[in-house]
Protein backbone atom coordinates (compact mmCIF):
# COMPACT_ATOMS: atom_id res chain seq x y z
CA UNK A 1 0.00 0.00 0.00
CA UNK A 2 1.60 3.63 -0.61
CA UNK A 3 2.77 5.50 1.95
CA UNK A 4 0.70 9.25 2.19
CA UNK A 5 2.55 12.37 3.19
CA UNK A 6 1.96 13.39 7.12
CA UNK A 7 2.73 15.84 9.59
CA UNK A 8 4.01 16.50 13.00
CA UNK A 9 1.80 16.86 16.05
CA UNK A 10 2.92 19.01 18.43
CA UNK A 11 3.45 22.82 18.52
CA UNK A 12 7.14 22.13 19.79
CA UNK A 13 8.01 19.42 17.31
CA UNK A 14 10.11 16.31 18.28
CA UNK A 15 10.86 14.07 15.31
CA UNK A 16 10.69 10.56 16.63
CA UNK A 17 13.21 7.80 15.43
CA UNK A 18 12.12 5.93 12.49
CA UNK A 19 9.57 9.06 11.58
CA UNK A 20 10.78 9.49 8.26
CA UNK A 21 7.47 8.62 6.58
CA UNK A 22 5.28 11.87 6.45
CA UNK A 23 2.35 9.39 6.64
CA UNK A 24 3.00 8.51 10.15
CA UNK A 25 3.55 12.38 10.67
CA UNK A 26 0.16 13.33 9.25
CA UNK A 27 -1.77 10.27 10.79
CA UNK A 28 -0.02 11.23 14.28
CA UNK A 29 -1.47 15.20 14.06
CA UNK A 30 -4.94 13.96 12.75
CA UNK A 31 -4.84 11.53 15.95
CA UNK A 32 -3.74 14.19 18.45
CA UNK A 33 -4.88 17.51 16.93
CA UNK A 34 -6.74 17.99 13.52
CA UNK A 35 -9.71 15.68 14.38
CA UNK A 36 -10.95 18.01 17.36
CA UNK A 37 -9.90 20.97 15.38
CA UNK A 38 -11.83 19.78 12.60
CA UNK A 39 -14.72 18.82 15.30
CA UNK A 40 -14.80 22.32 16.70
CA UNK A 41 -14.79 23.54 13.22
CA UNK A 42 -17.65 21.11 11.72
CA UNK A 43 -19.74 22.18 14.90
CA UNK A 44 -19.89 25.58 15.09
CA UNK A 45 -19.89 26.95 11.37
CA UNK A 46 -20.32 30.59 10.16
CA UNK A 47 -21.93 32.78 7.61
CA UNK A 48 -20.28 34.49 5.03
CA UNK A 49 -18.79 38.09 6.01
CA UNK A 50 -19.43 37.13 9.84
CA UNK A 51 -17.16 34.35 10.43
CA UNK A 52 -15.13 36.15 13.44
CA UNK A 53 -14.57 33.02 15.76
CA UNK A 54 -13.74 31.15 12.87
CA UNK A 55 -11.06 33.70 12.24
CA UNK A 56 -10.36 34.15 15.39
CA UNK A 57 -9.49 30.68 15.72
CA UNK A 58 -7.39 30.34 12.77
CA UNK A 59 -5.54 33.26 13.83
CA UNK A 60 -4.80 31.77 16.88
CA UNK A 61 -3.78 28.07 15.02
CA UNK A 62 -1.56 29.75 12.42
CA UNK A 63 0.29 32.48 15.22
CA UNK A 64 1.04 29.27 17.40
CA UNK A 65 2.19 27.34 14.26
CA UNK A 66 4.96 30.28 14.10
CA UNK A 67 3.61 32.15 11.31
CA UNK A 68 3.21 36.14 11.26
CA UNK A 69 -0.86 36.52 11.04
CA UNK A 70 -2.70 39.76 10.23
CA UNK A 71 -6.14 39.50 10.71
CA UNK A 72 -9.12 41.48 9.28
CA UNK A 73 -7.89 41.25 6.03
CA UNK A 74 -11.10 42.54 3.45
CA UNK A 75 -13.07 42.03 6.74
CA UNK A 76 -12.67 38.69 8.61
CA UNK A 77 -9.92 37.32 6.22
CA UNK A 78 -6.59 36.09 8.04
CA UNK A 79 -3.12 36.20 6.53
CA UNK A 80 -0.20 34.53 7.56
CA UNK A 81 3.16 34.55 6.57
CA UNK A 82 6.59 32.55 7.06
CA UNK A 83 9.68 33.97 5.38
CA UNK A 84 12.74 31.19 4.46
CA UNK A 85 15.39 32.52 3.18
CA UNK A 86 15.36 33.64 -0.78
CA UNK A 87 12.86 31.73 -3.20
CA UNK A 88 9.28 31.55 -4.42
CA UNK A 89 6.74 33.78 -2.60
CA UNK A 90 3.34 31.13 -3.00
CA UNK A 91 -0.26 31.46 -1.66
CA UNK A 92 -2.22 28.36 -0.36
CA UNK A 93 -6.19 29.53 0.48
CA UNK A 94 -8.59 28.27 2.22
CA UNK A 95 -12.20 29.17 2.68
CA UNK A 96 -13.75 29.46 6.11
CA UNK A 97 -17.55 30.05 5.42
CA UNK A 98 -20.46 28.34 6.41
CA UNK A 99 -24.07 28.50 4.59
CA UNK A 100 -27.50 29.25 6.33
CA UNK A 101 -28.92 25.34 6.34
CA UNK A 102 -30.06 23.05 8.80
CA UNK A 103 -27.95 20.39 9.33
CA UNK A 104 -29.52 17.33 9.16
CA UNK A 105 -26.91 14.32 8.39
CA UNK A 106 -27.49 12.12 11.65
CA UNK A 107 -23.95 12.44 12.40
CA UNK A 108 -23.04 12.34 16.10
CA UNK A 109 -21.16 16.25 16.21
CA UNK A 110 -23.71 18.39 13.30
CA UNK A 111 -24.23 21.17 13.95
CA UNK A 112 -26.78 22.95 16.02
CA UNK A 113 -25.75 26.34 15.74
CA UNK A 114 -27.43 29.21 14.91
CA UNK A 115 -26.30 32.86 13.50
CA UNK A 116 -27.97 36.42 12.34
CA UNK A 117 -27.77 36.23 8.72
CA UNK A 118 -26.61 39.55 7.65
CA UNK A 119 -28.76 39.80 4.60
CA UNK A 120 -31.84 38.79 5.96
CA UNK A 121 -31.41 39.80 9.47
CA UNK A 122 -33.49 36.49 10.41
CA UNK A 123 -31.49 34.23 13.03
CA UNK A 124 -30.81 31.10 10.99
CA UNK A 125 -29.17 27.41 11.54
CA UNK A 126 -25.63 27.47 10.05
CA UNK A 127 -24.01 24.38 8.62
CA UNK A 128 -20.62 23.31 6.99
CA UNK A 129 -22.82 22.26 3.91
CA UNK A 130 -19.95 22.66 1.56
CA UNK A 131 -17.17 20.80 3.35
CA UNK A 132 -15.13 24.34 4.11
CA UNK A 133 -14.38 22.47 7.46
CA UNK A 134 -12.13 20.22 6.10
CA UNK A 135 -9.68 23.27 4.44
CA UNK A 136 -9.27 25.49 7.09
CA UNK A 137 -8.73 22.43 9.10
CA UNK A 138 -6.50 20.87 6.56
CA UNK A 139 -4.39 24.22 6.21
CA UNK A 140 -3.80 24.69 9.33
CA UNK A 141 -2.22 21.07 9.32
CA UNK A 142 -0.03 21.96 6.66
CA UNK A 143 1.42 25.24 7.99
CA UNK A 144 2.41 22.70 11.21
CA UNK A 145 4.45 20.50 8.84
CA UNK A 146 5.90 23.30 6.58
CA UNK A 147 7.06 25.47 10.26
CA UNK A 148 8.45 22.38 11.32
CA UNK A 149 10.33 21.61 7.86
CA UNK A 150 11.72 24.13 7.16
CA UNK A 151 14.83 22.80 6.12
CA UNK A 152 13.04 21.58 3.07
CA UNK A 153 12.13 24.60 1.62
CA UNK A 154 12.86 28.19 0.50
CA UNK A 155 10.76 30.96 -0.17
CA UNK A 156 7.19 32.87 1.58
CA UNK A 157 4.76 31.24 2.55
CA UNK A 158 1.39 33.03 2.46
CA UNK A 159 -1.53 31.10 3.97
CA UNK A 160 -4.54 32.87 3.12
CA UNK A 161 -7.79 32.19 5.26
CA UNK A 162 -10.70 33.79 3.05
CA UNK A 163 -14.42 34.38 4.05
CA UNK A 164 -17.58 34.72 2.16
CA UNK A 165 -16.56 32.02 -0.58
CA UNK A 166 -20.22 31.39 -0.60
CA UNK A 167 -21.37 34.68 -1.40
CA UNK A 168 -18.34 35.18 -3.69
CA UNK A 169 -17.06 38.50 -1.98
CA UNK A 170 -14.14 37.37 0.15
CA UNK A 171 -11.50 36.80 -2.38
CA UNK A 172 -12.48 40.22 -3.98
CA UNK A 173 -12.20 41.91 -0.84
CA UNK A 174 -9.01 40.47 0.40
CA UNK A 175 -8.08 41.94 -3.34
CA UNK A 176 -9.54 45.39 -2.67
CA UNK A 177 -7.96 45.97 0.81
CA UNK A 178 -4.80 45.29 -0.85
CA UNK A 179 -2.92 42.09 -0.03
CA UNK A 180 -0.98 42.26 -2.43
CA UNK A 181 0.32 45.04 -1.99
CA UNK A 182 0.40 44.70 1.54
CA UNK A 183 2.21 40.71 1.83
CA UNK A 184 3.51 40.13 -1.71
CA UNK A 185 2.31 39.30 -5.05
CA UNK A 186 2.55 35.82 -4.83
CA UNK A 187 4.74 33.49 -8.04
CA UNK A 188 2.08 30.52 -7.58
CA UNK A 189 -1.24 30.46 -5.97
CA UNK A 190 -3.02 27.25 -5.27
CA UNK A 191 -6.50 25.91 -3.22
CA UNK A 192 -8.30 22.50 -3.40
CA UNK A 193 -12.17 21.21 -2.78
CA UNK A 194 -13.02 18.83 -0.94
CA UNK A 195 -16.09 16.76 -3.29
CA UNK A 196 -18.16 14.39 -1.75
CA UNK A 197 -18.40 13.54 -5.65
CA UNK A 198 -14.89 11.94 -5.17
CA UNK A 199 -13.64 8.54 -3.34
CA UNK A 200 -12.16 10.15 -0.22
CA UNK A 201 -8.73 11.14 -0.08
CA UNK A 202 -8.26 10.44 -3.88
CA UNK A 203 -6.55 14.25 -5.28
CA UNK A 204 -9.13 14.84 -8.56
CA UNK A 205 -6.58 17.31 -10.53
CA UNK A 206 -7.54 18.60 -13.93
CA UNK A 207 -5.21 20.42 -17.22
CA UNK A 208 -8.92 22.87 -17.64
CA UNK A 209 -11.53 24.47 -15.97
CA UNK A 210 -12.19 22.71 -12.44
CA UNK A 211 -14.89 25.03 -11.68
CA UNK A 212 -16.92 27.41 -14.38
CA UNK A 213 -17.62 31.39 -14.31
CA UNK A 214 -20.56 32.84 -13.42
CA UNK A 215 -22.43 35.80 -13.99
CA UNK A 216 -25.62 36.94 -12.18
CA UNK A 217 -28.38 38.71 -14.37
CA UNK A 218 -31.01 40.20 -14.08
CA UNK A 219 -33.52 41.39 -16.75
CA UNK A 220 -36.33 44.07 -16.38
CA UNK A 221 -39.13 44.40 -18.51
CA UNK A 222 -41.05 46.89 -18.74
CA UNK A 223 -44.64 47.10 -19.73
CA UNK A 224 -47.57 48.95 -20.08
CA UNK A 225 -50.59 47.81 -17.25
CA UNK A 226 -54.14 47.33 -18.37
CA UNK A 227 -57.38 45.40 -17.24
CA UNK A 228 -57.00 41.83 -17.61
CA UNK A 229 -60.38 41.56 -19.95
CA UNK A 230 -58.94 44.62 -22.19
CA UNK A 231 -55.35 43.21 -23.09
CA UNK A 232 -55.15 45.39 -25.94
CA UNK A 233 -54.96 48.29 -24.30
CA UNK A 234 -51.77 47.62 -22.52
CA UNK A 235 -47.70 45.77 -23.42
CA UNK A 236 -48.28 42.42 -21.13
CA UNK A 237 -44.65 42.21 -19.91
CA UNK A 238 -45.48 38.25 -18.65
CA UNK A 239 -45.86 37.47 -22.20
CA UNK A 240 -42.88 39.29 -23.21
CA UNK A 241 -40.73 37.61 -20.54
CA UNK A 242 -42.25 33.80 -21.35
CA UNK A 243 -40.75 34.75 -24.87
CA UNK A 244 -37.56 35.96 -23.78
CA UNK A 245 -37.50 33.15 -21.58
CA UNK A 246 -37.62 30.32 -24.14
CA UNK A 247 -35.59 32.67 -26.51
CA UNK A 248 -32.82 32.49 -23.98
CA UNK A 249 -32.66 28.69 -24.78
CA UNK A 250 -31.09 28.63 -27.75
CA UNK A 251 -27.96 30.91 -26.95
CA UNK A 252 -26.50 27.11 -25.50
CA UNK A 253 -28.10 25.17 -28.00
CA UNK A 254 -27.33 27.20 -31.13
CA UNK A 255 -24.73 29.66 -30.56
CA UNK A 256 -22.00 27.38 -28.42
CA UNK A 257 -20.07 25.54 -30.23
CA UNK A 258 -21.46 21.34 -29.48
CA UNK A 259 -18.39 20.83 -27.00
CA UNK A 260 -18.28 24.83 -25.69
CA UNK A 261 -19.97 24.32 -22.11
CA UNK A 262 -22.02 27.14 -21.12
CA UNK A 263 -25.36 27.62 -18.77
CA UNK A 264 -28.22 30.17 -19.12
CA UNK A 265 -30.35 29.63 -16.49
CA UNK A 266 -33.60 31.84 -15.63
CA UNK A 267 -34.52 31.06 -11.43
CA UNK A 268 -37.08 33.36 -10.43
CA UNK A 269 -39.68 34.97 -13.10
CA UNK A 270 -41.89 37.78 -10.96
CA UNK A 271 -44.78 39.85 -12.34
CA UNK A 272 -48.18 41.48 -10.90
CA UNK A 273 -50.43 41.52 -8.28
CA UNK A 274 -53.88 40.22 -9.20
CA UNK A 275 -55.53 37.91 -11.52
CA UNK A 276 -56.96 40.44 -14.02
CA UNK A 277 -54.43 43.36 -13.90
CA UNK A 278 -52.11 42.84 -16.67
CA UNK A 279 -48.74 44.32 -14.44
CA UNK A 280 -45.96 46.63 -16.47
CA UNK A 281 -43.40 45.29 -15.23
CA UNK A 282 -41.89 41.86 -14.81
CA UNK A 283 -38.23 40.54 -13.38
CA UNK A 284 -36.32 37.60 -14.43
CA UNK A 285 -33.02 36.79 -12.52
CA UNK A 286 -30.55 34.45 -14.04
CA UNK A 287 -27.37 32.52 -13.23
CA UNK A 288 -25.12 32.61 -16.45
CA UNK A 289 -22.06 30.25 -16.44
CA UNK A 290 -19.40 29.11 -18.58
CA UNK A 291 -15.40 27.79 -18.73
CA UNK A 292 -13.66 30.70 -21.00
CA UNK A 293 -14.24 34.17 -21.15
CA UNK A 294 -15.27 33.96 -24.85
CA UNK A 295 -18.34 31.65 -24.29
CA UNK A 296 -18.99 34.37 -21.32
CA UNK A 297 -18.62 37.17 -24.21
CA UNK A 298 -21.19 35.12 -26.52
CA UNK A 299 -23.54 34.54 -23.44
CA UNK A 300 -23.90 37.76 -21.91
CA UNK A 301 -23.90 39.80 -25.59
CA UNK A 302 -26.85 37.19 -26.59
CA UNK A 303 -29.18 37.56 -23.75
CA UNK A 304 -29.13 41.87 -24.41
CA UNK A 305 -29.59 41.03 -28.18
CA UNK A 306 -32.75 38.30 -27.06
CA UNK A 307 -34.09 40.70 -24.60
CA UNK A 308 -33.94 44.50 -26.68
CA UNK A 309 -35.18 42.88 -29.70
CA UNK A 310 -37.97 40.66 -28.02
CA UNK A 311 -39.17 43.66 -27.02
CA UNK A 312 -38.88 45.37 -30.06
CA UNK A 313 -40.74 42.73 -31.52
CA UNK A 314 -43.57 43.23 -29.07
CA UNK A 315 -43.71 46.55 -30.33
CA UNK A 316 -42.00 48.78 -27.33
CA UNK A 317 -40.28 51.86 -27.94
CA UNK A 318 -36.73 52.06 -27.43
CA UNK A 319 -36.96 53.94 -23.68
CA UNK A 320 -39.10 51.02 -22.41
CA UNK A 321 -37.02 48.20 -23.92
CA UNK A 322 -35.83 45.22 -21.30
CA UNK A 323 -32.92 46.37 -19.12
CA UNK A 324 -30.08 43.91 -18.68
CA UNK A 325 -28.12 44.67 -15.16
CA UNK A 326 -24.89 42.32 -14.96
CA UNK A 327 -24.33 42.05 -11.25
CA UNK A 328 -20.79 42.84 -9.73
CA UNK A 329 -20.91 39.17 -7.93
CA UNK A 330 -19.85 37.42 -11.23
CA UNK A 331 -16.69 35.43 -11.02
CA UNK A 332 -14.23 34.48 -13.75
CA UNK A 333 -13.79 30.91 -14.74
CA UNK A 334 -11.32 28.95 -12.81
CA UNK A 335 -8.68 28.17 -15.04
CA UNK A 336 -6.00 26.12 -14.07
CA UNK A 337 -1.94 26.12 -15.86
CA UNK A 338 -1.72 23.34 -17.49
CA UNK A 339 2.35 23.17 -16.79
CA UNK A 340 1.68 23.75 -13.48
CA UNK A 341 -0.92 21.01 -13.41
CA UNK A 342 0.97 18.51 -14.81
CA UNK A 343 3.89 19.28 -12.75
CA UNK A 344 1.94 18.78 -9.59
CA UNK A 345 0.71 15.97 -10.76
CA UNK A 346 3.78 14.11 -11.39
CA UNK A 347 4.97 14.94 -8.09
CA UNK A 348 1.69 13.70 -6.32
CA UNK A 349 1.92 10.21 -8.26
CA UNK A 350 5.66 9.86 -7.12
CA UNK A 351 4.62 11.03 -3.83
CA UNK A 352 1.58 9.38 -3.41
CA UNK A 353 1.20 6.68 -5.99
CA UNK A 354 -0.67 6.82 -9.29
CA UNK A 355 -3.85 5.65 -7.66
CA UNK A 356 -4.21 8.42 -5.88
CA UNK A 357 -4.33 10.99 -8.22
CA UNK A 358 -6.90 11.42 -11.25
CA UNK A 359 -8.24 13.24 -13.63
CA UNK A 360 -12.33 13.39 -13.57
CA UNK A 361 -14.33 16.17 -15.41
CA UNK A 362 -16.15 18.36 -12.96
CA UNK A 363 -19.72 17.27 -13.62
CA UNK A 364 -21.85 21.07 -13.37
CA UNK A 365 -21.19 24.37 -13.64
CA UNK A 366 -20.15 25.25 -9.90
CA UNK A 367 -18.21 28.57 -9.52
CA UNK A 368 -15.31 29.72 -7.13
CA UNK A 369 -14.16 33.15 -6.29
CA UNK A 370 -10.57 32.01 -6.10
CA UNK A 371 -10.25 33.50 -9.75
CA UNK A 372 -9.97 37.07 -8.22
CA UNK A 373 -6.94 35.90 -6.64
CA UNK A 374 -5.52 35.04 -9.58
CA UNK A 375 -6.23 37.54 -12.56
CA UNK A 376 -5.13 41.15 -12.40
CA UNK A 377 -2.26 40.10 -12.43
CA UNK A 378 -2.21 36.96 -13.88
CA UNK A 379 -0.77 34.23 -11.21
CA UNK A 380 0.12 30.58 -12.18
CA UNK A 381 -2.60 28.62 -9.97
CA UNK A 382 -3.68 25.02 -10.15
CA UNK A 383 -6.93 24.04 -8.44
CA UNK A 384 -7.34 20.81 -7.36
CA UNK A 385 -10.29 18.52 -5.83
CA UNK A 386 -9.78 16.28 -2.67
CA UNK A 387 -12.54 13.44 -2.14
CA UNK A 388 -14.40 13.00 0.67
CA UNK A 389 -17.03 10.06 0.24
CA UNK A 390 -16.15 6.59 1.51
CA UNK A 391 -16.01 3.82 -1.87
CA UNK A 392 -18.48 2.19 0.10
CA UNK A 393 -21.35 4.78 0.34
CA UNK A 394 -20.71 5.07 -3.79
CA UNK A 395 -21.48 1.61 -3.88
CA UNK A 396 -24.30 1.33 -1.73
CA UNK A 397 -25.85 4.23 -4.12
CA UNK A 398 -25.31 1.99 -7.31
CA UNK A 399 -26.71 -1.01 -5.19
CA UNK A 400 -30.23 1.18 -4.72
CA UNK A 401 -29.15 2.83 -1.25
CA UNK A 402 -29.34 6.40 -0.62
CA UNK A 403 -27.85 8.73 -2.54
CA UNK A 404 -24.81 10.37 -1.84
CA UNK A 405 -25.34 13.94 -0.93
CA UNK A 406 -24.61 16.65 -2.69
CA UNK A 407 -23.14 19.81 -1.67
CA UNK A 408 -25.03 22.48 0.34
CA UNK A 409 -27.85 19.99 1.10
CA UNK A 410 -28.73 19.65 4.14
CA UNK A 411 -27.60 15.77 4.37
CA UNK A 412 -23.62 16.59 2.99
CA UNK A 413 -21.53 14.66 4.86
CA UNK A 414 -17.57 14.48 4.25
CA UNK A 415 -15.42 11.52 5.76
CA UNK A 416 -13.04 14.13 7.69
CA UNK A 417 -10.38 11.71 8.33
CA UNK A 418 -8.92 10.70 4.74
CA UNK A 419 -10.22 14.19 3.44
CA UNK A 420 -8.21 16.20 5.66
CA UNK A 421 -4.90 14.43 5.62
CA UNK A 422 -5.07 14.38 1.87
CA UNK A 423 -5.63 17.84 1.98
CA UNK A 424 -2.58 18.26 4.20
CA UNK A 425 -0.29 15.47 1.80
CA UNK A 426 -1.37 17.22 -1.28
CA UNK A 427 -0.52 20.34 -0.04
CA UNK A 428 2.51 20.18 1.81
CA UNK A 429 3.77 17.65 -1.55
CA UNK A 430 3.06 20.62 -4.08
CA UNK A 431 4.64 23.06 -1.45
CA UNK A 432 7.45 21.44 -1.73
CA UNK A 433 7.72 20.27 -5.16
CA UNK A 434 7.86 24.60 -5.62
CA UNK A 435 9.69 25.40 -2.95
CA UNK A 436 12.63 22.95 -2.33
CA UNK A 437 15.64 24.28 -2.74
Amino acid sequence: MTKRLGLLAALVFVVPAGADELSDLVQKDYDEHLAGLFDHFHRNPELSTVEHETARRMALELSLAGFDVTEGVGGTGVVAIMENGAGPLVMMRADMDGLPVEEKSGLENASRAQQKDPITGNTVYTMHACGHDVHITSLVGTARHMAAHKDSWKGTLMLVVQPAEERVLGAQAMRDDDIWGRFGTPDYALAFHVSSNDVAGVINVSEGSPYAGADTVDIIIHGVGAHGAHPHRGKDPIVLGSQIVLALQTLVARELSPRDPGVVTVGSFHSGTKHNIISDRAHLQLTVRNTSNQTRDILLSGIKRIAENMGRVAGLPDDKLPEVIVSNESVPPTINDAVLARRLKQAWSESLGDEAVVDIPTKGMGAEDFPFFTVNPNITSVYWAIGGTPQEDFDAEAAGGPAVPSHHSPLFKISPEPAVTAGVESTVVALLELMSE
